[in-house]
Parts: structure tokens; C-alpha cells; sequence
């Protein structure tokens, strides 16, 4: 991945994570991140990679969003 993709990647990945961030419990936006950003990099839409992340930060770091 270029240093231009991954930028792109990165301003995605914080577009897509306000809404979470304004819905969820405290939480370090750091791992909501990497579960984005790990989906996106396996083949998954934007859509697709927001819910995935959602989940990982439900059953993992136990944050949930209302």
C-alpha cells in the first residue's frame, strides 16, 4: 500500500468512525480503527467494515454503541 492509499485509508477510517464515536460508550478510537482498516484491507465495503468494527468492539473491548 502506497503512502497515498494508506492516507486515503485513514480519512475514511475517521469519516466512518464518528458516528460510532457519537454513539459509544468511552473508547479508544485506536481499535475501532484497526478493525475498519483490517476489513477494508480483506476485501469489505465501507459499510461492511463499519459493522465489522462495531462487533469487534462490542465482543472484544466489551463498547457498544446505542
Amino acid at each position: 500500500m502506497s503512502i497515498q492509499e494508506l492516507a486515503d485509508l485513514l480519512h475514511e477510517t475517521s469519516e466512518r468512525h464518528d458516528p460510532f464515536e457519537k454513539s459509544a460508550e468511552p473508547h479508544d478510537w485506536w481499535d475501532w480503527y484497526a478493525a475498519y482498516m483490517d476489513a477494508r484491507q480483506s476485501g469489505e465495503s465501507s459499510e461492511e467494515a463499519s459493522a465489522s468494527a462495531g462487533r469487534y468492539m462490542a465482543e472484544v473491548k466489551n463498547v457498544h454503541s446505542t
